[in-house]
């Protein structure tokens, strides 16, 4: 196993994480995404493939499953 970008640690177990991007000022949950985790950290890092297919999926290339409202808040 390769070692963690931030933390360094080398125990990770394989989960289905929902992950939020910021698409064109939107911002857009991706749900069931598969990830490493770091057992240490929580750090998730994602392969080449399913960063592919995330990219595609965010930028329209897929029907939205469903739709919720969301608040937002400025730290300032």
């Amino acid at each position: 196993m390769s070692l963690r970008a931030v933390c360094r640690g080398s125990d990770s177990h394989e989960e289905l994480v929902d992950e939020a991007f910021k698409v064109n000022g939107r911002y857009v949950l991706v749900g069931g995404v598969p990830a490493s985790v770091c057992q240490r950290s929580g750090e998730r890092s994602f392969s080449r493939e399913t960063t592919e297919k995330v990219r595609l999926l965010v930028h329209g290339q897929a029907a939205t499953a469903r739709s919720v409202p969301l608040q937002v808040y400025e730290f300032a």
